[in-house]
């Protein structure tokens, strides 16, 4: 495993773990749906209810992966949030795993140009945050560069060349509105980050955690008893 010596200019989300109540189950789903080795899996009994306040968007290259993406999140377990369609960028849809975590799968294209693929173009985790301009001086003071930013509405972040995740803020309720669901919601996000700049706590609860490489790890399943 490399690891990487990481200053200001380049510090970026090493990790990104799930916290589940079944860490099998969840690794079962995720390999089906084609993307575990973007993922870490831990075994938690957190209260969370209704919006976690997150989502991570998977970006592919034509309609015909994202319709194969979602079919098979769908025919391992996932629940539907908003079914694939056409819009004014492009086509896409929402899904919602087993353990509660919500998934966008877009593409930018409107038109089949060949066969469905199991490429994945870009992962971005969206974080849903309540002031987008504080969020994102809260994170460039812990080193992260600002790659796009749209005012107080949308803010994206420079990606170190080994993460495996674009990290990028949004407003929760708008955030909530775009995914199809309510955007109230309680409890923990289920959902830790690391870097080589954590350990710290971001203005809207989201909890990063100190990580010493930024190779994507396969999900940890903790042995049986």
């Amino acid at each position: 495993m490399m690891v990487m010596t990481t200053t200001a200019s380049d510090t970026s989300i090493a990790s990104v773990t799930l916290e589940v109540a079944d860490p099998e189950t969840a690794h079962r789903f995720y390999t089906a749906f084609g993307v575990d080795t973007y993922l870490r899996l831990r075994a938690s009994e957190s209260h969370s209810t209704g919006f976690r306040g997150f989502t991570l968007a998977l970006t592919v290259s034509r309609p015909a992966t994202v319709d194969s993406f979602l079919g098979a999140a769908v025919d391992a377990g996932a629940t539907v949030l908003r079914p694939a369609a056409k819009s004014l960028w492009g086509y896409g849809g929402v899904v919602q795993a087993p353990d509660g975590t919500i998934w966008k799968v877009a593409t930018s294209a409107k038109k089949d140009t060949g066969p469905a693929t199991c490429e994945i173009d870009e992962i971005v985790l969206l974080l849903g945050v309540e002031d987008v301009k504080a969020s994102k001086q809260f994170y460039v003071g812990r080193g992260l560069t600002v790659a796009k930013s749209f005012g107080g509405k949308y803010a994206q972040f420079t990606a170190g060349e080994s993460s495996p995740v674009k990290l990028a803020l949004y407003k929760r309720r708008g955030l909530a509105k775009d995914l199809g669901v309510p955007a109230d919601g309680t409890g923990s996000h289920r959902i830790v980050l690391g870097s080589t700049a954590g350990p710290f706590i971001d203005p809207d609860g989201f909890a990063w955690e100190a990580a010493t490489s930024l190779t994507p790890a396969p999900p940890a399943v903790p042995a049986q008893s």
